[in-house]
């Protein structure tokens, strides 16, 4: 089996878990960044299985310089997306805001 049998390649920018809907950058994100090992990110996600996990792992560091591409490209995209949700909020995060704005504090 190759290691890339592991993998669906959606699109360039879309690398999914064979057999999931979990995209490699959300283990990759919880190993790098968090720094969580397999076991933990296993526990997270259940659905996965611990080969799973590591054989994603082992992509990223047999393809060190594509995959840190791609991670940096989706870490671009989510902070514009989250910007863009803090610019715009849906209409019931604003009454959210006001209702708490409103709210008198409990006496102790």
């Amino acid at each position: 089996m190759l290691l890339e049998d592991y993998f669906n390649f959606l699109a360039p920018d879309d690398i999914r878990i064979k057999g999931t809907r979990i995209g490699i950058e959300t283990i990759l994100y919880a190993f790098i960044h968090q720094c969580r090992t397999p076991e933990e990110i296993a526990q997270t996600y259940p659905t996965l299985t611990q080969e799973q996990i590591y054989a994603t792992i082992l992509y990223y560091f047999n393809n060190k310089e594509k995959v840190s591409a791609y991670l940096a490209d989706w870490l671009e995209w989510s902070h514009k997306v989250r910007e863009e949700q803090r610019r715009n909020p849906p209409p019931f995060i604003d009454k959210l805001r006001q209702l708490k704005a409103e709210r008198v504090p409990l006496k102790k």
